[in-house]
């Protein structure tokens, strides 16, 4: 019997899950919910409703998963919780400094409803979440590093679009490659904020904005680019579309450490993505998790579960008998 999965919110998550759906074949999409007027939403799938998010209620009971595609910053910390009272629920919540009080609110949620709820699912925070603590348990005399890029970054372009006088803007996270061979060359270096990454900023202007006072709103804005160093280039809006239109992302988490009676062996483990779209691969994450969510909730689970819960196999469409013949 398929799995039945419901996607809240269609831009590029929700098309990437729809088309991760397609490629799973133990999945079916029943239903896209949307807050915009499902007439102009035109979704890839034939003869699945496009429905207002408001009508979700009414299809409780005949959606086994729903991967919630929200934003993380004002969406999914209502979303989530919300629909947990009606579905099993996936998001891709990426707040790293809120996922203790999001993981409160969706667990409390799904107690109450008696469904599951997977958090913060995706690259990072997940399958980079997973690697950070395989590779602690296993060298836990040692140190962490995560490098991000070279990759758009959604969150900082849209910082960037909000500043007056700004049209368009994408943002670029670089690792600075010496930082990067110095760890995977084991010289465990003690690296600042600013040694780790760059950050480059294509902008379009709008028509008479003042581009040095643009500038230097992005170079000191906090959180974002003030702890980086960060290139600004000014560029019309026929180049952005043309040259910066893609969505590539990636990084790379390390571990190295020590063993050994004295310490005099070291080994450096690395774990690296190279993803030339990030939504897609995402959302391959988000379906997966949906599997083990449907799993968990069958075998009588509820509340919140992070990536750190499940174990691989209920991510996986094989029997345990093929996954122990062919991939143990």
């Amino acid at each position: 019997m398929s799995i039945k999965i419901g996607i809240i919110g269609y831009g590029n998550l929700g098309r990437g899950v729809e088309i991760a759906v397609k490629e799973a074949p133990d999945m079916e999409l029943a239903a896209v919910f949307t807050r915009r007027d499902p007439a102009t939403v035109k979704i890839l799938t034939e003869g699945v409703p496009v429905c207002n998010v408001s009508e979700a209620e009414k299809w409780a009971g005949k959606i086994d998963v729903c991967i919630i595609c929200g934003g993380s910053a004002t969406d999914l910390p209502v979303q989530t919780p919300q629909f947990a009272g009606l579905f099993n629920v996936i998001d891709s919540f990426d707040t790293h400094a809120r996922i203790p009080e999001h993981f409160a609110n969706v667990d409390a949620a799904a107690k109450k409803a008696s469904t599951v709820g997977i958090i913060s699912v995706g690259w990072d925070p997940g399958m980079f979440s997973l690697n950070r603590v395989y590779a602690n348990a296993i060298l836990p005399d040692g140190k962490d590093y995560t490098f991000w890029g070279k990759g758009v970054s959604q969150g900082h372009s849209d910082a960037i679009r909000r500043i007056k006088g700004v049209k368009n803007a994408k943002q670029y996270t670089i690792p600075v490659e010496s930082a990067l061979e110095a760890v995977r060359a084991g010289e465990n270096p003690e690296l600042t904020t600013r040694q780790k990454h760059t950050r480059e900023c294509f902008v379009v202007l709008e028509e008479g904005a003042d581009a040095a006072r643009v500038e230097k709103e992005i170079k000191e804005m906090p959180n974002y680019f003030s702890d980086y160093d960060t290139t600004v280039h000014f560029i019309s809006e026929e180049e952005l579309l043309r040259d910066h239109s893609g969505m590539a992302h990636g990084g790379f988490v390390f571990r190295t450490g020590k063993t050994g009676v004295n310490k005099e062996h070291s080994h450096v483990i690395e774990y690296s993505l190279k993803l030339d779209s990030n939504p897609e691969f995402t959302t391959s994450v988000l379906v997966a998790y949906a599997r083990a969510a449907k799993r968990l909730h069958d075998e009588g689970q509820c509340g919140c579960k992070t990536v750190l819960d499940i174990a691989p196999a209920y991510l996986s469409e094989k029997s345990g008998e093929e996954l122990r013949a062919h991939l143990l």
